[in-house]
């Protein structure tokens, strides 16, 4: 037979034959001595009854995570959660009631050994559950609903017995406190009863220009036919135009006045009122007056009607250059005035008020403060209070009362304040011709040292001095000639403006 022939009697080629043959001495499949794999183990017995009970899902449950019957569940729909897949029910180890798939019988860690599959279980240890408001039922929340209103009524309760047997501890129905102590005493010459006194007296002024502009200030009634004497600062923009002054009294009523007279060399004033019926201060001496007297200032600061302050006098003789005081732009006054100082708070308003003595006279009219620099042009008071004497104010008063104007005595000279480090005084730069001072033989160069027996401090202590006495009054001056060093007295008698 050919090779062609055994080809085709055999379906294959000798070449093929030795790649892919059975090794020669081999007659099965696979070689002896191959290594043997165990039987598959026999599948795992289902989960005793017992924890089918405890762990199993109920029946009837449509879910594997259904809740028990009867929770308080939300209805509103919940957004898939991305811990949960599509396949997740066919997870046995999310699933209940599947058959333990891996592993043998549950170790519960009590030491014993593992029970058999068909040998029944004692108790269960389930541990604690932890519970959420979502957990409780209808009945349990209904339960301790009415535990928590039991504890509210049975604490009130225990409270108000409590409070019912510490009560009268704290309260006392039948308390009366003490009668009320009788009235304090006033006795003349406080001041309660000298500004008792004198408010009446004192009164408001209210000052309004065309165009807008107004002012306020104080007054004092000095005459029973409707005369109020105030400063010439507080109503000079009302003597020249269209303007209203108005005064308001102390028991709320009010009635228009008019300019009787005014002063602007020593800031005073007269206004006329039509009320009868005033009651009119007493007037005192200011000449008596000491530092360290008390006194009381009554007017309108700020606008507030009625206002009364106390202090003492702090000085005497002062003097005080009033130009255009108050801050008023359009005052005239230009005025020197040997005040009464006092520490009696006095502020804007207060201007033409009164200043009363520890008898409730009236020794003076409050005209000035000092304040410190501000950028309001005006502040408050810092203790330094100016008033016109009552003793300058009367004669002037009178005057303006009787003629509608004022003379004043004048000495006839120009003067500067002048020291040699060891006195003060005022020489004297020019002499007006057939005045005071030319008749007594004063010449330009001559120093002036005293007044009568008091010392000149400059030249508007002079101007204050010579303004407080009267026209032909007779004065004594203390000067030192012009190119000597000796001083000489000479009197002289003054002349009016």
């Amino acid at each position: 037979m050919t090779e062609q022939d055994r080809v085709h009697a055999n379906g294959r080629t000798p070449s093929l034959e030795d790649a892919f043959g059975r090794p020669s001495g081999v007659d099965s499949s696979f070689a002896p001595g191959r290594p043997r794999t165990s039987p598959p183990p026999p599948p795992p017995a289902p989960p005793a009854p017992q924890l089918r009970r405890e762990y199993g899902r109920p029946a009837g449950l449509d879910r594997p995570f259904n809740p028990p019957p009867g929770v308080l569940r939300d209805p509103t729909p919940q957004p898939e959660s991305p811990w949960w897949k599509p396949d997740a029910a066919a997870d046995p180890w999310r699933d209940a009631g599947s058959a333990a798939s891996l592993g043998g019988p549950p170790d519960f860690g009590d030491g014993r050994a593992p029970a058999a599959p068909d040998e029944p279980l004692g108790p269960v240890e389930t541990g604690r559950r932890r519970w959420r408001l979502r957990d409780l039922t209808v009945t349990a929340a209904l339960v301790l609903l009415l535990a928590g209103l039991l504890t509210g009524i049975s604490g009130g309760v225990v409270g108000y017995l409590a409070a019912s047997r510490i009560a009268p501890a704290l309260l006392d129905p039948d308390a009366e406190l003490a009668e009320v102590s009788p009235p304090v005493n006033r006795p003349p010459g406080s001041i309660a009863d000298i500004a008792e006194r004198v408010l009446p007296t004192v009164v408001s002024i209210e000052v309004t220009v065309s165009g807008g502009a107004s002012g306020t200030g104080s007054g004092v009634v000095i005459g029973g036919d409707g005369y109020v004497i105030t400063n010439n600062h507080v109503i000079s923009q009302a003597a020249g135009g269209r303007s209203t002054i108005r005064v308001l009294y102390s028991d709320g009523s009010a009635a228009d006045a008019r300019i009787a007279g005014r002063d602007p060399k020593t800031d005073l004033a007269v206004i006329k009122v039509d009320k009868p019926g005033l009651k009119v201060a007493t007037l005192g001496d200011s000449g008596s007056l000491a530092v360290g007297d008390p006194v009381i200032a009554v007017g309108s600061p700020l606008g507030l009607a009625g206002t009364v302050t106390s202090g003492i006098v702090s000085a005497l003789n002062r003097p005080v250059r009033l130009s255009r005081e108050g801050g008023n732009s359009g005052s005239d006054t230009n005025a020197v005035i040997n005040a009464i100082q006092t520490d009696a708070p006095i502020n804007p308003g207060n201007s033409g008020g009164a200043l009363v003595d520890g008898s409730g006279a009236l020794v003076g009219i409050n005209s000035a403060i000092a304040t410190l620099s501000s950028g309001s042009g005006q502040s408050g008071s810092i203790g330094l209070g100016f008033a016109i004497p009552i003793d300058e104010a009367r004669d002037i008063a009178q005057q303006l009362i009787r003629t509608g104007r004022a003379k004043h005595a004048t000495l006839g000279v120009v003067a500067r304040s002048v020291t040699d480090t060891v006195r003060n005084g005022v020489e004297v730069t020019s002499v007006a011709a057939g005045s005071a001072a030319a008749e007594a033989g004063l010449r330009k160069g001559d120093v002036i040292l005293r007044v009568g027996q008091d010392l000149v401090a400059g030249a508007d202590d002079l101007v204050a001095k010579i303004r407080s006495r009267s026209p032909g009054e007779k004065v004594e001056l203390t000067y030192v000639p012009v190119n000597t060093s000796r001083s000489k007295k000479v009197t002289v008698t003054l002349k009016s403006d």
